[in-house]
């Protein structure tokens, strides 16, 4: 008996030993993740300084979605999601495809095209903001040479969030390509051969080839790009800062415009409504997504 159980103890420590390794991971993910949460949820319901803090319920909630430009960010913050998501897939899949080919100096152009990632954001925004200028800017200098006229690109609320999403759609279209070179370059080229064989031209081969069995990269730049694209702030702030007036302001500038004002609890309340947001859009659109591709 006391060798049967000595043996239990025995396959008891076995089973359990490989757990200890999820320990270190577990206490980063607590500590980096489920703690601020959980603070936020907490500090959501208070009027909060660096040194106390008082209750007052669900009054932070009501005062951010009263507040009379909310409406104005969480459209603008929609739009620009869209556009610079949807401006990834399409451009990320056609730069996935050329750099996958044939082309001339193909390892040249990949890191060219990779290179904006790497650059700080902030970075970006002021030498775009520059190079926008309606006067100075050399973009409307080019343009006054072919004999047109340059519009402000970010002072005139027809175009600024538009311009803002143009130049976030650079800096972050370079992943998007090395997510989609990975998806066609693990496609195998038994299809192609076979489909050229059978006489299929060249958009035939990307409509019936490419594009469905690249189907995990293009989930997978849709998800990533949405979630920068509804968490936008620093580019849009470096550039515009929310303006001009309040046309390319996002729910993420309304509520770093309410922590400069002192707001603390109002504008931890609005990172809990950016928080839902974001994973009321993009938890459901993956889940359809993910299920589509596994009954594919």
């Amino acid at each position: 008996m006391m060798t049967l159980g000595k043996k239990g103890s025995r396959r008891g420590l076995a089973a359990a030993y490989p757990t200890w390794f999820y320990l270190p991971a577990a206490i980063v993910f607590g500590v980096l993740f489920l703690f601020p949460t959980f603070a936020s949820l907490f500090f959501s319901l208070t009027r909060w300084t660096l040194f106390q803090y008082s209750f007052i319920g669900l009054d932070n909630f009501r005062q951010f979605f009263s507040e009379p430009f909310l409406v104005w960010g969480l459209v603008n913050t929609l739009i620009y999601a869209v556009v610079t998501s949807g401006s990834k897939v399409v451009l990320g899949m056609l730069l996935g495809i050329l750099l996958t080919s044939n082309v001339m100096v193909r390892g040249l152009l990949r890191a060219i095209v990779f290179f904006p990632v790497l650059v700080s954001t902030i970075g970006v925004g002021i030498t775009f903001t520059m190079l926008m200028h309606p006067t100075n800017g050399l973009i409307n200098d080019v343009i006054a040479v072919l004999g047109m006229k340059g519009p402000a690109w970010l002072t005139d609320p027809r175009f600024a969030l538009l311009s803002v999403a143009f130049v976030d759609v650079w800096k972050g279209v370079g992943l998007a390509t090395v997510i989609y070179i990975a998806g066609i370059v693990s496609i195998p080229s038994e299809y192609y051969e076979a489909a050229k064989m059978d006489g299929a031209n060249a958009l035939q081969r990307f409509w019936n080839i490419t594009l469905p069995l690249a189907r995990p990269a293009t989930v997978t730049v849709i998800i990533l790009s949405l979630i920068g694209g509804l968490r936008s702030f620093d580019l849009i702030w470096a550039m515009t800062k929310g303006g001009p007036g309040f046309t390319t302001d996002v729910v993420a500038s309304v509520i770093y415009k309410q922590y400069q004002a002192g707001f603390y609890g109002l504008s931890t309340a609005g990172n809990v409504v950016l928080f839902v947001l974001v994973a009321a859009i993009v938890v459901p659109l993956s889940f359809v997504l993910n299920r589509k591709e596994v009954e594919a």
